[in-house]
């Protein structure tokens, strides 16, 4: 993973605007420790920190085209690059990075070359015939950005918040699945399309989902560094993990390997909780060296506004959940691992969430996912992106692959419908039940920071309770008018964000929604039980978590 800064539509000289470009890509180091990169002209800048995964030694940014007309900053993996590349048979390429399939597809086909790639990205382009730039996001934002403008009117665009608070006056996220081409103006336009975003198309066999899923895997472990996987023992992660294993051991036959690949899966968790021993048996189930991380609620309370810090978010479910990962993460880079395959997506493709349960009708159950798939780059991918990127480690989600998020959103709802005694997800279990034995295939869904011990949860809130007086959450709307936090945990990690990032522009950043057990606020109305409900733990969900409240 990378980190990425823009500047255009400039005002100021090179010389005065210089200084704050490399002050932005600074704050943004920590995602591409490996080198950094500027591209400077009167017209616009582009800086680029490199975490390196695909040719290391060619591959540094910003990338110029062939015939210098065209400058490129990217963050992310285009994972079909070795294809699109025959699409492009008159360019000539000068590295080996995917990266730089972006310029040639661009001089061949303009902006309509987007919605041909499949991948994880943000990327910002400078045309310098046509003095234009175009900005564009992967279809689900698996990848941050953001963006925004100063005082005086000039355009910014960055990898994350942090690069543009202070600078400008204006800061919004940059929408997923869109593309700003200042040809045309100034505002995002969507690119990403799909018929099963309106209503199901119910395109898909149930049979089709073991291939299309085996194909994503396949298709991002394209890596020129170590990798791993994040194994937490659950359905999501284990599946990746047995996909991934044996598509190394094909290639290991395929090339005659002797030494045999090794593949790296990490866990972590308080001493004893489920997530742990789920993971230890999934591991050794699968075959993969793994590594247990064990920290203690006390060094989870230290990283908290470390983790905040580069979250960027006081989103009480995020917040809970990116702490632990925040810690593996460190590990994992302790140990030499750059790139990691994770499992996060299933739960909205297939309605894995326990308040799932409560979904009225096929219909309902549909568009629920929908509503979840277009919000997940506020919650899920930026945990996952930011909470890895914090230690320079990229994570990649082939749940989310564009080409099998078609196929899974291509399922009649019904087959999903947790009903006649059906577990949640059982469609994705029912197609790996080859994969994995029973006890790791119908394990009930736990959200990560239930899944990393309870006891991590009771702690947060009741840190809360204590270090929010009655009084200070009483005037709750005085101080904080802005998205007003709905409890006193809300309030604590807000207080912490604003120290960071203090203006109105960064707090609306953030989602602010009432919520049980993830839901979107539509999904309240499911049943009556919720309306009286604010907590995104899944045991909140009385009657089917096996630990409810």
């Amino acid at each position: 993973m990378c980190g990425i800064i823009g500047a255009f539509m400039l005002k100021e000289t090179e010389s005065l605007l210089r200084p704050k470009v490399l002050e932005m890509a600074k704050r943004i180091r920590h995602r591409g420790p490996d080198w950094s990169g500027v591209f400077s002209s009167p017209r616009a800048f582009l800086a680029h920190e490199r975490l390196s995964i695909i040719d290391p030694e060619t591959g540094n940014q910003p990338l110029h085209s062939s015939d210098g007309t065209v400058t490129v900053v990217v963050n992310g993996e285009i994972y079909n690059y070795n294809e699109l590349k025959n699409l492009t048979p008159d360019y000539e390429y000068q590295t080996a990075s995917d990266s730089e399939v972006i310029l040639a597809l661009y001089l061949t086909y303009g902006i309509s070359f987007i919605e041909k790639l499949n991948g994880i990205f943000s990327f910002a382009l400078y045309d310098h015939t046509k003095d234009s730039f175009l900005i564009a996001r992967d279809h689900v934002g698996i990848i941050p950005l953001y963006y925004g403008t100063d005082s005086i009117g000039q355009l910014f665009v960055a990898s994350e918040l942090k690069a543009l608070e202070g600078f400008c006056t204006q800061i919004e996220q940059f929408p997923p699945g869109h593309y700003l081409d200042s040809t045309v103006g100034v505002r995002p336009i969507c690119w990403y399309h799909r018929p099963w975003q309106e209503h199901p198309v119910c395109t898909t066999a149930v049979a089709d989902i073991q291939r299309a899923l085996e194909a994503a895997v396949n298709r991002q472990l394209m890596s020129d560094v170590p990798f791993g996987v994040l194994l937490s023992g659950g359905l999501d992660s284990s599946v990746i993990a047995s996909i991934a294993k044996k598509m190394l051991e094909q290639r290991d036959q395929i090339s005659y390997n002797r030494s045999k690949t090794v593949l790296h899966s990490f866990a972590v968790g308080l001493k004893g909780s489920p997530d742990l021993q789920a993971a230890r048996k999934a591991a050794e189930f699968i075959g993969t060296y793994h590594h247990e991380v064990h920290f203690t609620v006390q060094e989870g309370l230290d990283a908290l506004r470390d983790v905040i810090y580069h979250l960027e978010t006081y989103d009480v479910t995020t917040v809970r959940a990116s702490t632990p990962m925040y810690l593996l993460a460190r590990a994992i880079k302790s140990r030499g691992i750059k790139m990691v395959l994770s499992g996060e997506g299933a739960d909205e493709l297939f309605g894995g969430y326990l308040y799932f349960h409560k979904a009225p009708n096929a219909q309902a159950f549909h568009e629920e996912t929908v509503r979840k798939l277009s919000k997940l780059y506020q919650y899920d991918c930026l945990r996952a992106n930011k909470a890895l990127c914090a230690w320079g480690v990229e994570g990649r989600v082939p749940f989310l692959d564009k080409e099998f998020m078609d196929v899974a959103m291509g399922l009649d709802p019904e087959e999903k419908l947790i009903k006649d005694g059906r577990i949640e997800k059982w469609v994705l279990r029912q197609a790996f039940e080859s994969y994995l034995p029973h006890s790791i295939l119908w394990r009930q869904k736990e959200q990560f920071s239930d899944g990393v011990g309870y006891s991590w949860i009771d702690t947060l809130k009741e840190v809360a309770e204590r270090e929010v007086s009655d009084v200070n959450f009483s005037h709750a709307a005085i101080t904080f008018p802005i998205q007003t936090p709905k409890t006193k945990e809300e309030y604590y990690y807000r207080s912490i964000f604003e120290s960071y990032y203090p203006s109105s522009e960064a707090a609306l950043t953030v989602p602010s929604v009432k919520s049980v057990a993830c839901s979107t606020p539509e999904a309240l109305a499911w049943d009556a039980s919720f309306q009286d409900q604010n907590d995104p733990s899944g045991r909140a969900v009385a009657n089917v978590h096996q630990q409810s409240y």
